[in-house]
């Protein structure tokens, strides 16, 4: 009799915790659930338990602490972002009328009659003003790019032609330079959703890059998918981390005019479109590399 008691009470207690440890695991599940979907939200709703369970509760009300913290510091980040964003375009919105201003009165001084040396110095004041140009328009439009928030305007383009037209508009400068490009294309164009003028930069700013620090050569592939690979050696760029070539205003000290901009302007752009870019180094040979979805 005893043991027929005993097998009854162990049953109901098997019972008892079994469901007890289903309803803690489904709670647990859907702590889970909202935790998800309150991360990817933007949103300051918190994690909500209708469970009595104490450690379910305990582990719902840590999270709710995490998740207060987290909205704060990603709000702060975010108003810090704006802060700069708008700082950097007012700067150099504002840097635009006094370097015009003073490209205006070069032109002036350089119709007036001057000495040699009065001459060369002006020359001087002329290169370090379009420099200061160059790196104000950057500013301006990376910090356009960066800010936007708007979807960009996609089309159907064919990628092999709008590279072709790059190189095309480059072809003068790289030949000047001794470069002549080695280009690998498909036959037939390739189609991919993009925005058109978003590619011409893109396109544009590594054919520049590759402008100021290749030692002479230049290779251009694309393959079939459209993944494209410019490819060129440069011994300045021995020992230097590529990852930081897409960092902002970074460049190397040896670059012909360069604002560090142009290749993190690509990045934001080809990422913006659903694409990668990276790059590498094979001994002094420098590749970077883009790839499209879909």
């Amino acid at each position: 009799m005893l043991s027929w008691i005993l097998c009854i009470v162990f049953g109901f207690a098997a019972v008892f915790f079994g469901v007890r440890l289903y309803l803690v695991r489904r709670s647990v599940r859907d702590v889970c659930r909202d935790l998800g979907e309150l991360l990817k939200e933007d949103t300051n709703g918190l994690i909500s338990v209708s469970s009595g369970d104490k450690a379910v509760r305990e582990l719902a009300a840590g999270l709710n602490r995490h998740l207060k913290e987290l909205k704060r510091l990603q709000r702060q980040y975010e108003s810090g972002g704006r802060e700069l964003k708008d700082a950097v375009t007012n700067i150099s919105h504002d840097l635009r009328t006094p370097l015009t201003a003073i490209c205006g009165y070069l032109e002036l001084l350089e119709r007036e009659p001057k000495s040699e040396a009065v001459e060369r110095y002006i020359g001087f004041i002329r290169n370090r003003a379009e420099a200061m140009k160059q790196l104000t328009e950057e500013l301006f439009r990376y910090s356009v790019i960066i800010s936007t928030s708007e979807d960009m305007v996609l089309e159907d383009l064919d990628i092999r032609a709008s590279l072709e037209d790059s190189i095309a508009g480059f072809y003068a400068a790289l030949t000047e330079r001794g470069i002549e490009p080695q280009i690998s294309l498909p036959e037939i164009g390739i189609i991919k959703r993009l925005n058109r003028e978003a590619l011409s930069r893109i396109y544009g700013n590594i054919l520049n890059n590759a402008l100021k620090y290749s030692d002479g050569d230049l290779y251009v592939t694309m393959t079939s998918d459209g993944a494209t690979e410019f490819s060129n050696t440069s011994e300045n760029l021995g020992g230097v981390d590529v990852g930081k070539l897409f960092d902002r205003f970074f460049s190397v000290e040896a670059a012909r005019n360069s604002t560090g901009l142009g290749l993190a302007i690509s990045k934001a752009l080809v990422e913006q479109m659903g694409g990668s870019i990276s790059a590498r180094m094979d001994g002094d040979l420098l590749t970077i590399r883009i790839e499209w979805g879909g």
